[in-house]
């Protein structure tokens, strides 16, 4: 076994024992393009406790840094806090080499790991806000469906004051120094608000309710540990992150504008280009993304502190551009809320694309506002001054609303 990990101490008798894996940059359709961590944490007392464990390629790397404090045979229990694979995946030779006397889990959790590796598993089931003691070591279990998972579920341990949030209040970062102080504030707000973007925003009203509730509980957080990326161990890094999340959920419509587009002969760009002009002059933040070089969780994070969308493409075979296609599919699953937006684009001869984009503008939710803009070919100087006087409208209407 590899020797050169070790665990990292972040309380009193917790270690985390994850992995850190730098090369990963596709995450089911995520962009993950500062790769990512896999949080796992061993509580020793007298009955040590492994919270999850890690994506399967990265077991040797988890079993070094708990053989660097322990015997991994000694841990008498595991946790499963989230079934998804890259928390569940190396579970079962976990289990093979240290026999645990129980390994837990939700309902659903242990519904989805028996569908995972279809084979019978010795699994104890947790019921929400269930209070129990392993050793001399305190637990609460609290399911939190939907948050991203139906199995998904918080550990809170008492002596130390950690709660064990999995996926939840996590990003995708590869980092070294596993402390949120330890990072960049600005890294971490970007990368802490595309993974709520591209992945709870669907599940906004389960959001608000476990931060509703979560005070009902009476915990004294004082460390806040997800299963993806740093550690919050401060008062004030507890309450930064918990109160973007708040912030999230609201989707307030905000005075910027995102443009994103696909282009044939640089038509549809120049049009882009011209609506951009016409939100800056009115002073309004906008971010234009050329699918070219922009990747769908990029736009998608863009948009959660956004008040407008507007999209271009021209039209192919009586279609829109294949790659505008994957980005209206993705948000569509996304549901963000709050945005007016409208369509653009140059034609060749049917000119469908504009109507295509306005019904899956609507069909994701997206108020249209303003009318939509098409060019024959080339866009002239009477086009793209139409383009402009759309940005400003759309400018104009976000400061009038905010």
């Amino acid at each position: 076994m590899n020797n050169t990990f070790d665990a990292i101490k972040i309380s009193d008798k917790v270690y985390w024992v994850g992995a850190i894996d730098n090369e990963i940059r596709d995450f089911h359709g995520y962009n993950a393009s500062r790769g990512t961590t896999y949080n796992a944490y061993l509580i020793l007392g007298e009955k040590p406790v492994l919270i999850d464990t890690v994506k399967a390629p990265f077991f040797s790397e988890m079993m070094a840094r708990i053989t660097s404090i322990i015997d991994p045979k000694k841990i008498s229990y595991i946790i499963s806090n989230h079934a998804e694979m890259d928390h569940s995946g190396c579970l079962l030779p976990t289990i093979e080499i240290i026999k645990p006397e129980k390994v837990f889990a939700s309902k659903m959790g242990a519904l989805a790991l028996k569908a995972h590796f279809h084979q019978q598993l010795d699994l104890t089931e947790i019921n929400h806000g269930e209070k129990f003691s392993l050793g001399d070591a305190t637990f609460t279990c609290i399911e939190t469906r939907m948050l991203h998972w139906p199995d998904s579920m918080f550990t809170y341990f008492a002596n130390d004051g950690i709660l064990f949030s999995q996926d939840v209040f996590g990003m995708h970062l590869a980092t070294y120094k596993i402390l949120a102080q330890q990072n960049e504030r600005v890294v971490m707000r970007y990368e802490a608000m595309k993974y709520f973007a591209n992945i709870l925003l669907p599940y906004t009203s389960f959001v608000t309710k476990i931060l509703d509730t979560l005070p009902n509980f009476g915990f004294d957080i004082k460390i806040l540990a997800p299963d993806h990326g740093p550690i919050w161990n401060t008062a004030s890094d507890i309450n930064w992150i918990m109160d973007l999340w708040h912030k999230w959920t609201q989707q307030k419509s905000t005075e910027k504008v995102v443009i994103f587009y696909d282009t044939m002969w640089n038509s549809t760009a120049k049009m882009a280009n011209a609506i951009a002009d016409g939100v800056m002059v009115e002073n309004t933040l906008v971010k234009v993304m050329p699918l070219s070089v922009s990747h769908r969780s990029d736009i998608a994070t863009e948009l959660l502190e956004s008040g407008a969308l507007v999209i271009g493409s021209p039209t192919i075979n009586q279609q829109i551009f294949p790659t505008v296609a994957d980005i209206l599919c993705y948000l569509k699953g996304l549901k963000p809320k709050n945005l007016i937006g409208q369509a653009f684009g140059s034609y060749g001869w049917g000119g469908e694309s504009i109507n295509i984009l306005q019904e899956e503008l609507k069909n994701i939710g997206i108020k249209l506002f303003d009318i939509p803009i098409k060019t024959l070919y080339v866009p002239n100087d009477n086009c793209l001054a139409a383009c402009r006087t759309l940005g400003q409208n759309i400018a104009k209407e976000l400061k009038n609303s905010s």
